[in-house]
């Protein structure tokens, strides 16, 4: 497979190279200096056609590609200046036409043709014109992306630049449902597009800007076309099985956009496994909310998960989702902005899963290691909900007041019934999960300009969240001897005194919590600027946090009685304060191409722990320095530099001193004694976008030695662990490296890319060392065409290697992809999209699981009409079952659950 793929790129590069021929030359100013960033484009002269462009390095040379024998107008192009077309014939051999550019006088007519040009850039921002990169075939905003150089859209829908996830998407200037880029790339119509504006370096606040360092801030903005703005559009599309499949699917989709307000609806109905919102996408929105920057403190409010299944790559037995969104916002008048969303979703999924897992319980004999075989049915429904309420009030270019209030609440439900088979035992276990946690979260900013020298910037942010999580475990075989009962004889059950569970058929283990939370988050900033490339920053900020923690475990007895566990080892009643006061100074300056930003943070903590009828307090103090640095070598090539002390507190739940049942054979008690760790954390990046020559690199390198950590110390019986959060004396070490190489050779686009992360994690396990080792390596490669006639495809392959060393006992285990893609305009209105994945699942000797996805759909719109209709099968192969694997510190774990079978869906859209 891989040397048919090799040969496809080398055929097809070789067929291009040798049909086409260079123009090159330089672009220059009046003065004779170099100009970099001109666009210069080439037309067709026999009918007008954009045949090629290509942007200028900074030695003001581009090059552009032609096809032989046929005469071409150049254009050239540059904000401000203006240079004479020229004409060049070529026949098989390369040519050279040189431009020299003089100031315009009226450059309002400059701008509008550089806004014609393939991509323009303007400092941090670049402006693609989205029909010089498209074929027709694209279908959503996603599509579109993947066809612009620098732009990946990842497999979650996500927009990468340069390696760094897109935070905030608009269409027209206005925020389309702020923190998640992936409700853009699947909902924005392709043929609404005009242009995509990149905003790397991004700063929403004009106060703000070049005064923070912003280099990991990018948004995108979306123009639209003039025939999609002051009016209704969007899609209505409806679907059915066909033959036998029942199933179904509804997508309406309206938008509006105005220069005064805008609003966007989305919906979607379907049982076909297109899951638009999961629950992972509802623990991760953030709603437009950014961490403020602590100064060097790491407090973050965990959420209970319990032992909730995640679904993967949207891919299960049976999944059923409903989904409603709405967007808005308004130009209430000429200093107030107001906006909003809400987003509901309700999705009943069914796993079937196979899982294999290995535990660490001996480390004397790494080879004998306790081995369980899971046979799971589970059901699973999240009813989710958000909403959001902004308001932006700028009386004038000095003063802004941004508030926002952003509300979360669900109702999550899991029930799963499976086997469990370790050695000579097999236990029947039911297990019951509820959860309906709620959040509030408020955020208010201000930010003044007293002077050009003098800049104020005020921010706080408030949560109260509450979580009320239900777990309901039955068993056959007694829960965790030893804690529920006193072991009188190791090798007799019979034997053991009942205290405080009691003798059952089927132990039924129950567990009530209750969380809440009330944190807030404030900081104030004071800019002095020395001059156009210093300044420096005075910081005086505080986290305070009050959390409550409530839990209690019982048992149902075969008569349906209730027996309480009295005792104060199986309730908790807690209560915790964290407070954080700091003031911190940075010193940020420019010379040459260097920039750098030391800064230091004095903090005083101050912590307070009551539970079992005792306070224990807290209080010490700890000066955090950090450092930032940046080389520019030129506008599209930068070298990024960060180094930083972080002081990692832990919230309440790692603080209760009580039994929690995380699962059915896991259970923890806290350590209210914690101490916090310090992470020593250094990351190095690199960045490289060359509009000449059509390649874009961009590398990562990070590094984190955790000092001092909180580790879970485990006693381990067969498949029964209880953890136990302590400070280890020994270092965790993350590091973590990828990168990415894209080179573009005319019609064919080239993708390389590679990630790498290793970890070392020490614990204690039945009260002895036990170092933890896991390697994950990805390596992938894909080509690409984009023809405007003909097909076009996708080639690639990829691996992943994944490398776990549990204190000797070691386990590897590969994950090989071959892919490809077609896409295919044929006829007149036809469309053909399928995509074909094989993949090779296998240890260190033989191949576990091999197994293909193969997906079709074939379009049919007649030119100049509304409607669609498409044909589409998907798992056209009738694949039964996936696999992956895992890693934590306690067991590694190879799973396969079932996926939906081949089915047929008719579907209809009409374009509004």
């Amino acid at each position: 497979m891989n040397k048919i793929i090799l040969y496809t790129i080398l055929l097809v590069g070789i067929t291009m190279s040798a049909q086409k021929v260079q123009i090159s030359g330089f672009v220059k100013d009046s003065l004779g200096n170099p100009l970099e960033m001109a666009n210069v484009i080439a037309y067709k002269k026999s009918d007008n056609a954009m045949t090629a462009y290509g942007i200028t390095n900074d030695k003001g040379k581009y090059k552009i590609s032609v096809p032989t024998n046929d005469t071409y107008i150049l254009k050239v192009s540059f904000i401000g200046l203006s240079a004479n077309d020229k004409t060049v014939t070529v026949n098989t051999a390369d040519a050279i036409a040189n431009f020299e550019m003089k100031s315009e006088e009226n450059s309002l007519d400059e701008v509008e043709i550089v806004y014609e040009m393939p991509v323009v850039v303007k400092g941090d921002t670049l402006v693609y014109n989205t029909d010089s990169f498209t074929t027709g075939s694209e279908k959503k905003l996603g599509d579109v992306l993947e066809k612009l150089p620098g732009i990946e859209v990842n497999e979650d829908g996500e927009i990468e630049v340069e390696g760094k996830t897109v935070s905030k998407v608009m269409v027209e200037g206005k925020d389309f449902f702020d923190g998640d880029s992936k409700l853009a790339t699947k909902n924005i119509p392709a043929d609404a597009l005009d242009k995509v504006e990149v905003l790397r370096n991004y700063e929403d606040v004009g106060q703000m800007r070049g005064l923070r360092n912003n280099q990991d801030q990018v948004a995108i903005n979306i123009k639209l076309k003039e025939g999609k703005k002051n009016f209704w559009f969007g899609e209505i599309t409806a679907g059915a099985g066909v033959g036998e499949t029942e199933r179904y699917l509804v997508k309406p989709k309206l938008f509006y956009y105005s220069p005064k307000y805008s609003i966007n609806i989305l919906t979607d109905f379907n049982d076909i496994g297109e899951v638009p919102f999961t629950r992972r996408d509802y623990f991760n929105f953030t709603g437009g909310f950014r961490n403020l920057n602590r100064g060097g403190t790491s407090f973050n409010i965990t959420t209970d998960d319990l032992a909730f299944a995640v679904l993967q790559n949207n891919r299960a037995n049976e999944i059923n989702t409903k989904f409603g969104a709405a967007n808005f916002s308004m130009s209430a008048s000429k200093k107030l902005d107001i906006s909003g969303y809400g987003i509901v979703s309700d999705t009943k999924t069914d796993l079937i899963t196979n899982t294999r897992r290995t535990y660490i319980d001996d480390t004397s004999d790494p080879t004998d290691n306790t081995i369980e075989e899971t046979f799971d049915n589970t059901q699973q429904q999240s009813t989710l909900g958000l909403l959001k309420m902004s308001a932006s009030y700028r009386p004038n270019s000095d003063f802004r007041l941004d508030y926002d209030v952003f509300g979360k609440v669900s109702k999550q439900e899991e029930d799963d019934t499976f086997l469990s088979v370790r050695g000579d035992i097999s236990e029947d276990i039911n297990e019951r999960l509820e959860n309906t946690p709620f959040s509030i979260q408020q955020n208010l900013n201000a930010y003044y300009t007293l002077d050009t020298k003098n800049i104020f910037s005020l921010e706080a942010q408030h949560l109260f969240q509450e979580e009320d999580p239900f777990y309901n475990a039955i068993r056959s075989e007694i829960p965790f001897r030893g804690v529920f009962t006193q072991i009188n004889d190791p090798n007799d059950p019979d034997a053991d005194t009942y205290e405080p569970l009691e003798e059952s058929e089927r132990y039924n283990i129950n567990q009530q919590k209750n969380i809440k939370t009330s944190k807030l988050d404030a900081k104030l900033d004071y800019y002095y600027v020395l001059n156009k490339k210093s300044n420096l920053n005075f910081t005086l900020g505080s986290t305070l946090s009050t959390q409550n923690f409530d839990s209690e475990i019982f048992q149902i007895l075969d008569t349906g009685n209730q027996n309480n566990f009295e005792t104060e080892e199986f309730n908790n009643d807690v209560t915790y304060n964290f407070r954080d006061l700091y003031a911190g100074l940075h010193y940020k300056f420019i010379t040459g191409i260097f920039t750098f930003n030391p800064g230091v943070s004095v903090h005083n903590y101050d912590l307070s722990d009551t539970q079992l009828g005792t306070t224990i307090n807290q209080n010490e103090w700890l000066v955090l320095p950090d450092f930032f640095a940046l080389v520019q070598f030129k506008k599209s090539e930068s070298l990024r530099f960060n180094y930083s002390i972080t002081a990692n507190y832990t919230d309440i739940n790692n603080l209760a001193e009580g039994y929690v049942f995380n699962n059915y054979n896991s259970l923890s008690q806290g350590n209210r004694n914690l101490e916090n760790g310090l992470y020593d954390n250094y990351s190095l990046n690199y960045f490289s976008f060359n509009m000449f020559n059509y390649t874009n690199i961009f590398a990562r390198i990070s590094y984190s030695n955790r000092r001092n950590p909180i580790k879970n110390t485990s006693i381990v019986t067969g498949i029964n662990r209880v953890n136990t959060p302590i400070n280890s004396n020994l270092a965790d070490q993350v590091l973590t490296a990828n990168g990415n190489f894209t080179r573009t050779f005319g019609k064919i686009k080239g993708n390389l890319a590679a990630n790498v992360s290793w970890s070392s994690f020490n614990n204690i396990v039945n009260t002895l060392p036990s170092e933890s080792i896991s390697l994950t390596q990805t390596y992938q490669t894909e080509w690409s065409t984009n023809f405007k006639k003909g097909p076009n495809f996708d080639l690639g392959y990829s691996i992943t290697v994944n490398d776990y060393n549990n204190n000797g006992a070691e386990s590897t285990f590969y994950t090989s992809r071959p892919f490809a893609r077609l896409d295919w305009a044929f006829a007149k209105g036809f469309l053909l999209k399928s995509s074909y994945s094989y993949y090779n699942y296998s240890d260190a000797s033989t191949t576990l699981n091999e197994y293909s996805f193969w997906d079709a759909e074939v379009f049919y719109q007649k030119p100049d009409s509304k409607w669609e209709y498409k044909f589409s099968v998907t798992n056209l192969l009738d694949t039964e079952s996936i696999n992956r694997d895992s890693f934590n510190e306690l067991f590694n774990s190879t799973s396969s659950y079932v996926v939906q079978p081949r089915f047929w869906i008719l579907t209809i859209k009409y374009n509004l």
